[in-house]
């Protein structure tokens, strides 16, 4: 396989890419450089994430970085993959349905683990080990189901794009509450409703001003609900389409 047509952080990803010169064993290693942007990552955010600060945080020099990774977005594509993980073992005894909502479970599982990975930009569709493992485990539980193979993507693209969109919106959330750097332990709804009774004048918005009456606002269940509730109508649509292709 030509791998010269691939992009440097795909080959990298895959461990495509010519390792460094020969000679003596080196004390630093491609896994070892991720670890340690990781590292960063987690204590500090992605906007602490740069060159120095991870040649730092390996205990060498900057120029030894450069040796495995060529540039700030290719480590961050490599982090990325890493920090998601390969996803659960498939489950045959599972219907699409169930699998689909353990896939999305799991997916959001792995960004709340790692929430500065949904700042680091989309570059491009999934192409690092991981992020295809987690395709893949996906579109297995759409086998049987009698859609189209486009069909099939388009499902999982949408969960995809739900399952970091509602997981974006509890780190925005909670980012404001808290601090970014703090845990994600409080919910960021908490006080919500009594907040908008302040605010929310009937005249000037009379929908709202009902709902907020109702105290359903007051509740603090958390982001669960809401995930669950999203989830199902989704889950709910594509029902409607397999069973068309009955």
């Amino acid at each position: 396989m030509d791998v010269s047509a691939l992009p440097p952080n795909i080959a990298a990803a895959w461990g495509l890419r010519e390792r460094p010169g020969k000679g003596p064993k080196p004390a630093l290693s491609l896994d070892l450089v991720v670890a340690a942007g990781i590292r960063v990552a987690k204590a500090d955010g992605i906007g602490a994430v740069s060159m120095n600060r991870v040649a730092t945080e390996a205990g060498v020099s900057t120029m030894a970085l450069y040796r495995y990774v060529r540039a700030k977005d290719e480590l961050l594509e490599l982090m990325v993959d890493a920090a998601i993980g390969a996803p659960p073992q498939h489950d045959p005894e599972l219907d699409w349905r169930a699998g689909l909502a353990r896939w999305s479970w799991g997916v959001r599982a792995s960004y709340q683990r790692n929430p500065w990975v949904l700042r680091v930009p989309i570059s491009g569709p999934p192409a690092t080990p991981n992020q295809l493992g987690w395709l893949d485990a996906g579109l297995r539980y759409l086998t049987d189901t009698g859609l189209t193979p486009a069909q099939q993507m388009s499902v999982i693209l949408l969960l995809s794009g739900y399952v970091r969109n509602e997981a974006s919106l509890g780190v925005d959330l909670q980012a404001g509450v808290l601090g970014e750097a703090e845990t994600t332990a409080e919910d960021p709804m908490a006080g919500y409703g009594r907040m908008l009774r302040l605010l929310v004048d009937p005249v000037r918005f009379p929908s709202l001003s009902q709902v907020v009456a109702t105290g359903v606002l007051d509740q603090s269940d958390g982001l669960d609900d809401e995930f669950v509730f999203g989830l199902d109508r989704i889950l709910d649509g594509i029902a409607v389409l397999t069973f068309a292709w009955r």
